[in-house]
């Protein structure tokens, strides 16, 4: 209901919103965490599990979530692509991604050769200092503009 009325005050509308759940916040409760997802995907936001892959998570679960999109952890991308174990997890859940039918991004993607290993493998969304550092909005405006 605060989600609701949150909306309905601000005239924000739902697509511009997207939710993110720690796999491990999940996991303390699944039902529940199914059944409220379920009913916060109903207003049309879209969900994501951040830090996929380092939590304890049920493949069950993910299946009954109304996921959008998974966040692949940084602590997959720190050694791509020389780390052969990492190359092999980052690559499943790509895979995992798109046989589910969901968006995908890698976090704290840093240089150009992670950007490429993981353009390469169909994931069109980063994020990380390749881009730029956190800045205020004044800097951020800025960067928009130029």
């Amino acid at each position: 209901e605060f989600i609701k009325t949150t909306l309905q005050q601000s005239k924000c509308k739902p697509e511009w919103i997207a939710f993110e759940i720690t796999e491990s916040q999940i996991m303390k409760n699944p039902d529940k965490a199914v059944s409220l997802l379920v009913e916060i995907s109903k207003l049309g936001i879209e969900i994501a599990v951040d830090d996929f892959g380092t939590g304890y998570s049920s493949l069950t679960y993910l299946k009954r979530l109304p996921v959008d999109k998974l966040k692949i952890d940084r602590a997959f991308i720190n050694e791509l692509p020389h780390d052969d174990e990492d190359v092999a997890i980052v690559r499943a859940i790509i895979a995992l991604s798109k046989s589910l039918k969901l968006s995908v991004i890698a976090e704290g993607v840093e240089n150009q050769q992670q950007v490429d290993f993981l353009m390469a493998e169909g994931c069109p969304e980063i994020q990380g200092f390749f881009f730029a550092k956190p800045m205020s909005a004044d800097k951020i405006e800025a960067l928009l503009n130029s």
